[in-house]
């Protein structure tokens, strides 16, 4: 009725207008997410024929290989077509890595994809992910009896996957780094140190009598060569390489020959020490050595690093060598980083990419679009529903039961429409 007030407490709530094509945006989002996880892995052919593959999307069977076994990873093919309906751990991707499936960690197990393989892949590396243990803290994730909310950060180095609250330092709170080293690598790349306090992401600006360090001031400490070379209250250490000593001895002995002429004589020493020091290190060429001239921190906490931080580390003979040492050459290469890994899954989507729906939208009138949406709607609720139960049930989604789905499916759909009843007027 006109003028009529609604009653007390009732409210008219219109329902969101969604079009087809938000739908269609939204599951393609969906879509490319997924891809940029697989990074653009075969999901029918076992990829062991490939050798060694610099980034791949891996698994762990923990109904094969259970704790307490020899560690294995499998591809994503095998994932599906061997170890369908076995417990899987997901591990996103993991560097320079060759398929297990079948050989001889599997005792009950031959591979249906690739059975002609070696005894074992002596080039692969395993952590306690494969057993389905992240971090120092040693714990599954998601974590059941872990109530606290915290994301998972993987270290680059390592290729472990940490507590963001067990890393010694706070991840950056707009999340704006690339990638992460954990504190057991910082440890063992030490070297790193002298690049985190010129590229790392969190930096905090501490004075030391007047001289302002670019570091975080987390945790315990350690602050190496100054820049003018002076000691402060013993807590400072020289870093001095081996030909930075030589040199000093040389400029001390020339001093010791000479008759001192004024009390600045010590100062003058460390001048020219220092000059000398930098001279040579701007002829070696080595960006390291000229970071290890200045002030910097080491630390025990992890570091964020943020985009193409790897293209400033130096290539120089003496720095790759140490590189290989330290079994960490990877460092140098742009394509090993994750984000290269992710963008080449969306770039080989976009390539196979085929999109017939939108161009049957396109070519349909108004009542054609709206009854595409309704059966649109009704296949995106039943098939929610139908992969729950796998979600649930820990179990992996085989072509057969997606082909057992749209089967079903069509039977309800025929019921229907032969149960409609059509009058004329």
């Amino acid at each position: 009725m006109a003028g009529a007030e609604e009653p007390a407490g009732r409210h008219l709530e219109l329902e969101p207008v969604v079009s087809l094509v938000d739908v269609l945006e939204e599951d393609e989002e969906l879509e490319n997410e997924a891809c940029a996880v697989l990074g653009g892995s075969d999901s029918e052919k076992c990829s062991y024929s490939q050798g060694s593959v610099k980034r791949q999307a891996l698994y762990a069977c923990s109904t094969c290989t259970p704790e307490g076994e020899e560690p294995a990873g499998i591809c994503l093919a095998c994932s599906y077509e061997c170890h369908g309906s076995h417990k899987l751990f997901e591990l996103y991707t993991k560097r320079n890595f060759r398929c297990d499936c079948g050989n001889i960690k599997f005792k009950n197990l031959e591979c249906k994809l690739f059975p002609d393989k070696a005894k074992i892949n002596c080039g692969n590396k395993y952590n306690d992910n494969f057993f389905g243990l992240y971090c120092i803290c040693k714990r599954p994730y998601p974590d059941p009896e872990d109530e606290i909310p915290d994301e998972m950060i993987q270290c680059v180095v390592c290729e472990d996957w940490f507590h963001g609250r067990h890393l010694g330092a706070v991840p950056p709170e707009s999340g704006d780094f690339q990638e992460m080293v954990c504190q057991a690598c910082m440890k063992r790349c030490s070297f790193l140190w002298a690049y985190a306090t010129h590229l790392a992401v969190t930096k905090v600006t501490a004075e030391d009598d007047g001289l302002v360090l670019n570091v975080d001031v987390v945790g315990d400490q350690e602050v190496i060569q100054p820049e003018n070379g002076a000691h402060h209250d013993g807590a400072l250490k020289k870093d001095v390489p081996e030909h930075g000593k030589a040199a000093e001895k040389e400029v001390k002995a020339e001093q010791m020959n000479q008759p001192c002429t004024s009390s600045s004589s010590e100062a003058d020493l460390q001048t020219a020490f220092k000059n000398q020091h930098l001279n040579t290190e701007s002829q070696s060429g080595c960006k390291l050595q000229e970071l290890k001239a200045k002030q910097f921190i080491k630390k025990d906490t992890a570091t964020y690093w943020p985009l193409n931080w790897r293209s400033k580390l130096c290539t120089c003979k003496d720095c790759m060598k140490m590189y290989g040492d330290l079994d960490v050459l990877f460092l140098t290469d742009e394509c090993d980083t994750v984000l290269a890994y992710e963008n080449k899954g969306k770039v080989d989507q976009a390539a196979d990419r085929r999109d017939p729906l939108m161009d049957t939208l396109n070519s349909m009138n108004r009542v054609q679009q709206v009854e595409l949406i309704c059966e649109y709607n009704d296949l995106k609720t039943e098939l929610k529903d139908y992969l729950k139960r796998f979600a649930d049930e820990g179990t992996v989604v085989k072509r057969e039961d997606i082909q057992q789905f749209f089967e079903e499916f069509q039977s309800k759909k025929r019921r229907r429409v032969d149960g409609m009843q059509y009058y004329c007027s």
